[in-house]
């Protein structure tokens, strides 16, 4: 007799089994829970994110569902990891100071998604500075809400069904993933199953759709002026974005070292089939609808060994590790003329690859430089943007001073604006006296030149031997920069070259990528096409019909060779029909 006590009564003994097994092998309309979120979250925790249930996080942020800062998470955090040094003593900040600081992030004033969530992004990287009395002397002190530095120190969370209320409304949205940094809503993912197919198009892009919708206005966009990383994720799809990012410049990341690719299914195998405890299990299933059918499939899946890496693993893996997160959002976003902007994967390893190279001096005592090169539109400007911040936040580079060259006006003009959209303080040099004379007062830490300025630079007797200068030569293949390069290295003589180019290097270019210091980084168009960066090139063969009116050309020859003998006519006739 067939048995079960698990289903109702009104089910026959049999029909209980039935039912069971088809819950089992096919699960109901949840299913996108058991194939991409669940997984999703079984990642996070073996990354070292801790769990929370969507009570457990509506608890930690008072109960408001118009929260989105865990306070019960920050407030403490900030007491611990905070301290004031004053004349050779640390103080705590004051009770007062830290409540402070927990609503001068969590009340900051709405006026638009993209402007209030520049001004959050400066507060948490920059932090915040509170006026405090110690022994009778007022000062103000800086406190900050992240530690960039040590990722060890900050403490990571991630929940799952996220109720947030809409602007002026009761209404919710539910994020299905929102990861946060000391109580920081800095993650927010989309999941889709793969199978979820509307008008011809890809789950993931529903993913991205519902993401964008949610930033509007009068949706939910007081959880996204905290966010810095947005995932759209489908098992089999991945994208990845920052706040605001339109859906056609959503993009993969595809991990690299040295300038390959590399395979992360190693680091990525370990972590997606660990065990979690029994805690941890009932911890993450206990609360959801059909409970033990949920903990019974991801049973079963365990029984049943390992599993292989997916898209979803690797890009979870690649961008939300703790250490690669607070990487990524504090030296590779910018904001560029009120757009906000995140590296793609070239740009990243771009930059990290030279910053490797030239973070140590070589056995002359000066850095090594090189060419980037990268197929034109996938965002050389904002590469060197990058790359001049990471420059200045390197330990192991005192005072850098960056100077950007460019072979036109037009472009220097276009890279000097990309500098000062993104906030840079940064000096264009009007003429040759005046690059000599930025250069002789050593005061600018951002230049930008044309390059045919070096050559009265280099007449007026000006000289800077720092290690500490970087050029960066825009379009560095062009042969013209074959006397230009001397002139430079004349005026800034232990600079580090570093030369970008999108333009294909011709054989004869190579001896130019040498002058640099060799290749750091490629990027070339066909990667650029397999990643949708940039449009295909397609040529299209044309055979144009040609015929010779000879008729017509005798006339002519017989005009114009009429006072010529027969020997001369035959001669020019033969050089004639050669030319």
């Amino acid at each position: 007799m067939c048995t079960d006590k698990l289903f109702s009564s009104g089910y026959g003994d049999c029909q209980k089994v039935a039912v069971r097994s088809v819950f089992v092998s096919q699960p109901p309309s949840f299913r996108e829970e058991l194939i991409s979120q669940i997984p999703a979250l079984q990642l996070l925790i073996a990354m070292g994110y801790t769990y929370l249930t969507p009570d457990e996080a509506l608890a930690l942020r008072d109960g408001k569902k118009s929260n989105v800062v865990l306070e019960g998470v920050l407030e403490p955090w900030l007491k611990a990891h905070n301290q004031i040094t004053f004349k050779g003593q640390t103080y705590p900040f004051s009770e007062a100071n830290i409540r402070q600081a927990v609503e001068t992030l969590t009340r900051e004033p709405y006026d638009g998604l993209l402007r209030t969530n520049e001004r959050v992004y400066e507060l948490l990287t920059l932090g915040t500075s509170l006026k405090q009395t110690i022994h009778g002397d007022t000062k103000s002190f800086s406190l900050h809400y992240v530690d960039w530095q040590h990722p060890e120190n900050n403490v990571y969370h991630v929940t799952d069904e996220f109720p947030v209320e809409k602007r002026g409304s009761r209404e919710t949205r539910r994020p299905d993933i929102v990861c946060f940094v000391n109580g920081i809503p800095l993650v927010v993912i989309e999941c889709k199953r793969p199978n979820l197919e509307r008008g011809g198009g890809r789950a993931v892009e529903e993913a991205i759709e519902q993401m964008l919708r949610n930033q509007r206005n009068d949706e939910i966009p007081n959880l996204f002026v905290y966010s810095q990383l947005l995932l759209a994720v489908s098992v089999n799809d991945a994208y990845f974005a920052t706040t605001g990012t339109p859906k056609k410049f959503w993009t993969i990341w595809r991990e690299q070292a040295h300038g390959a690719f590399v395979d992360i299914d190693p680091d990525v195998h370990p972590l997606i089939n660990r065990s979690l405890t029994e805690a941890d299990k009932q911890h993450l299933y206990s609360w959801r609808e059909n409970a033990f059918w949920v903990r019974r499939h991801f049973d079963e899946l365990e029984a049943a060994g390992d599993r292989l890496p997916t898209p979803q693993d690797r890009t979870l893996y690649s961008l939300l590790r703790p250490q690669r997160l607070l990487h990524l959002t504090y030296q590779f976003i910018v904001y560029d003329a009120g757009v906000k902007k995140i590296a793609r994967y070239q740009q990243y390893f771009a930059v990290e690859d030279t910053i490797r190279r030239v973070a140590h001096l070589n056995t002359q005592g000066m850095r090594t430089g090189g060419v980037i090169w990268h197929t034109t539109g996938s965002g050389k400007s904002l590469t060197m943007v990058m790359l001049a911040k990471a420059l200045a936040l390197h330990p192991n580079i005192r005072n850098p001073r960056v100077i950007i060259v460019t072979d036109r006006i037009n472009l220097d003009s276009q890279i000097w604006g990309t500098f000062r959209a993104c906030g840079k303080q940064v000096e264009r040099a009007e003429s040759g006296k005046d690059l000599a004379k930025l250069i002789r007062q050593g005061k600018a830490d951002l230049i930008t030149t044309v390059i045919n300025k070096f050559e009265t630079a280099s007449k007026v007797e000006v000289r800077d031997g720092g290690i500490n200068i970087f050029v960066l030569v825009d379009e560095g293949h062009r042969s013209q920069y074959g006397s230009m390069h001397a002139k430079m290295r004349q005026v800034l003589e232990k600079a580090c070259y570093i030369g970008f180019t999108g333009t294909p290097l011709l054989k004869k270019d190579k001896t130019t990528a040498a002058k640099f210091g060799g290749f750091i980084h490629k990027y070339t168009m066909r990667q650029g096409v397999e990643d949708s960066v940039v449009a295909p090139l397609l040529y299209e063969g044309r055979m144009a019909e040609l015929a010779v009116d000879q008729e017509g050309i005798d006339k002519w020859f017989e005009r114009v060779t009429k006072d010529l003998t027969d020997e001369q006519k035959l001669d020019l006739k033969r050089k004639f029909s050669r030319a």
